[in-house]
């Protein structure tokens, strides 16, 4: 764990929430579907339990803390506590919920340009670290979307969340998840990623925290041709445990095959090219 760069902690919000009703999880080629929920302790929770482990097993670790939120207040009120715990020296914003303040219309926080940029604004406004925001693919044009959270003052992106999609079980003819459609990752969305990647670099001049279907170290480096400034791991895990540790192991040798001597300079030299 203490070779990562740092750790992402699933979403917080201020209140406990039991998540999802079971089955929650689905397999699909190339990838999975999950509909968890926003399953978590609340905040107080968290911060009084999770993050105090965390930080006294491994204390070298950063925490980028996911922070998800119904209304503009959650969404300063979770900020703000948890932007205030020692080891967590980031906040990811998870701006893929509904937004109660506006009303429920069908419509995620991050699909409506003023909308993100009015909970980006609540939280970076009282946080006490750097605040990423993690976009949803599921939208018309997310450039529009990134240029209002630019605007709103953060710090830089995570991208992309997962699509939408389910599964069916052929006996039965319902959808194999209990809630009907999930969150589908893994390396059958890397393409879509790379994409939209491309796309927000282009349009923006935060950095990106890249994630969606990596699952090696060519991966990594093609993420990175994209617009990436780092890299993050999620479903690989979930086949192999150890997919992090041999990612960076396996990162010298593909960096050394495609003539790539410092990894700082190679991500510059990208981003220089795509924004000019």
């Amino acid at each position: 764990m203490d070779r990562l760069g740092s750790i992402m902690i699933k979403a917080t919000t201020a209140q406990a929430r039991f998540g999802n009703a079971t089955p929650r999880v689905a397999e699909t080629p190339s990838g999975m579907l999950n509909a968890i929920g926003l399953q978590n302790p609340g905040v107080d929770a968290v911060i009084a339990e999770k993050l105090p482990w965390l930080a006294s097993n491994f204390p070298n670790l950063p925490i980028i803390a996911n922070v998800a939120g119904f209304s503009n207040e959650e969404y300063a009120t979770v900020s703000k506590k948890i932007s205030r715990v020692q080891n967590v020296t980031a906040i990811e914003l998870n701006i893929s919920c509904p937004n109660v303040d506006h009303g429920n219309h069908g419509l995620l926080i991050g699909q409506v340009p003023e909308l993100a940029y009015a909970a980006v604004k609540a939280a970076v406004s009282v946080s006490e670290v750097p605040v990423y925001v993690k976009l949803t693919p599921s939208v018309s044009d997310i450039g529009i979307v990134a240029k209002a959270i630019e605007d709103a003052g953060a710090t830089g992106f995570t991208m992309i969340n997962t699509l939408v999609g389910t599964r069916y079980n052929l006996q039965t003819r319902q959808p194999i998840l209990a809630n009907g459609v999930g969150g589908m990752s893994g390396p059958a969305i890397f393409p879509v990623a790379l994409k939209l990647i491309r796309q927000v670099a282009q349009q923006t001049s935060l950095p990106i925290i890249g994630m969606g279907g990596v699952d090696s170290a060519a991966a990594a480096l093609e993420m990175m041709i994209a617009g990436a400034s780092a890299i993050g791991i999620g479903t690989a895990n979930f086949t192999d445990p150890f997919a992090c540790p041999k990612i960076i192991d396996e990162l010298p040798n593909v960096m050394d095959k495609y003539g790539i001597t410092d990894l700082a300079s190679f991500v510059k030299d990208c981003q220089e090219e795509i924004r000019g």
